[in-house]
């Protein structure tokens, strides 16, 4: 039984590795969801099948609840409200394995069995990553949801306090692995850990929650994996080292997006971040401003031969996804040829401008990548930039005082025209004013992105 366990273990593990592998492309995503979640269906059939589970009634009342739950949240929550739910999913992945890591220590203790130094070791570690990475991610959900502040949040000593958190959290897990009989040690650990979850994620700014879900996404799969070694699981090890490692890759990635460090994000980001009203310094009353009214943007549209739509978080807030999709379908009737030019941090989450529109129908053919579509916004007659701010802004090419310089951004200031749809002028997360809002080639198109694009496909289709 246990070389057939092993085996069906190393099948689950292959399709974890395929479906992360067709994850990366929008086209096969769907089927790398399918092939990881028959991994992970194999992987608990296995280990309930183990003959050390002696008695079955609280498992089934878990599948039956958590089943429940799970089938809730994937009907009632709406595409916009991914990035939350994915943030609150990893909190649960987190205090999962904190808890499993008491109740193993428990039973250890039960049986009058001794802990050995790797074992304890691993407890600790399980303990800390996943409070850590519960409350954490609470915190992400929180400034997501706007139940917690999405502005960068610091405090006096706040880096010193963190690391002298971590330091007793680390000493306390020394003494518990030099005497496991310290159970108190382990729940000062815990407390320690939740509250340093607390004060890590509460410093990073709303819109650098790409970066925070995906980091405490790591954590969560290096929680896993700690408890997999404390259970002696080795499904639960390569799982969890697959969403560890998988979740630092693409946090680095994004990081680069931004052309900026990890450490940079993790300790607050920019000092101006987080503004939502007029950029520190800027003057707008002596920059001219040019902006249209529906009946001429839907006339410039209507000329145009190649079109690209830049969608941003504003897009999101606005629920404007599927009012985007009408307006590319009303201009690809009219001949016109219509792409999507994604930045790798747009929205709240890795993927999350893919998401909205997939929702919304969009093909996938026709969303494209910073680094495949960048070169050609010089043969684009109409960039339509839909929410989005920090991505488009050109101070990150040539002003090396501003906050961005060296992020890479998409060239929509390379078009013909440019038409930006925002409500109003006010400055992007970075809390800088955005140079592309006053170029000589650009107009703003002012309003609520749902209510705006509507009023302009009307325009358009009445040409």
């Amino acid at each position: 039984m246990q070389i057939v366990s092993y085996l069906i273990y190393l099948i689950a593990s292959v399709l974890f590795i395929f479906g992360i592998k067709k994850l990366g492309s929008p086209k096969t995503a769907r089927q790398g969801n399918m092939l990881s979640s028959l991994g992970m269906f194999l992987a608990v059939v296995v280990t309930l099948l183990d003959q050390r589970v002696l008695t079955f009634e609280y498992i089934i009342i878990g599948i039956v609840v958590g089943s429940a739950i799970g089938s809730v949240m994937a009907l009632k929550v709406p595409m916009t409200g991914m990035p939350q739910m994915v943030g609150l999913l990893n909190g649960f992945g987190g205090g999962a394995s904190a808890l499993v890591a008491f109740a193993e220590f428990y039973h250890l203790s039960d049986v009058h069995s001794a802990l050995d130094i790797p074992t304890s070791v691993t407890v600790v570690l399980s303990i800390i990553i996943g409070s850590v990475t519960f409350t954490g991610s609470l915190i992400a959900f929180g400034k997501l949801q706007e139940i917690v502040t999405g502005k960068v949040v610091k405090y006096p000593l706040q880096n010193p306090i963190n690391v002298l958190l971590f330091l007793v959290s680390v000493a306390a897990g020394v003494f518990f692995v030099i005497d496991p009989a310290q159970i108190d040690m382990l729940f000062l650990i815990a407390g320690i850990s939740l509250v340093l979850g607390v004060l890590l994620v509460l410093p990073i700014g709303g819109a650098d929650m790409p970066v925070a879900i995906s980091l405490l996404n790591s954590y969560s799969g290096i929680a896993a994996s700690m408890t997999g070694f404390v259970l002696n699981n080795n499904m639960l090890i390569i799982a969890g080292a697959l969403v560890g490692a998988s979740g630092i890759i693409l946090t680095i990635i994004m990081c680069k997006g931004m052309n900026r460090s990890l450490m940079n994000v993790v300790l607050g980001g920019w000092e101006t971040a987080g503004g939502t009203g007029a950029a520190a310094g800027g003057d707008k009353a002596q920059k001219p401003v040019k902006s249209v009214d529906p009946e001429e943007a839907a006339m410039l549209f209507d000329s145009a031969q190649n079109v690209v739509i830049v969608p941003g978080y504003g897009m999101a807030v606005a629920q404007a996804q599927h009012a985007v999709r009408e307006l590319a379908n009303v201009l690809e009737k009219k001949g016109i040829n219509v792409r999507f030019a994604i930045h790798p941090v747009a929205g709240r989450m890795p993927g999350h401008m893919n998401v909205l529109l997939a929702e919304a129908q969009v093909s996938y053919d026709k969303l494209y990548a910073l680094e495949d579509i960048n070169d050609d916004f010089n043969n684009v007659d109409v960039a339509f930039i839909v929410g989005a701010n920090d991505v488009v802004n050109p101070a990150a090419r040539h002003d090396k005082n501003s906050p961005i310089y060296g992020m890479p951004i998409l060239n929509v200031d390379y078009s013909k025209t440019v038409v930006v749809n925002k409500r109003s002028l006010n400055v992007g997360y970075a809390g800088i004013d955005n140079e592309l809002f006053y170029g000589d080639n650009t107009l703003m198109y002012f309003g609520d992105a749902k209510d705006a694009i509507t009023k302009l496909v009307n325009e358009i289709k009445g040409l």
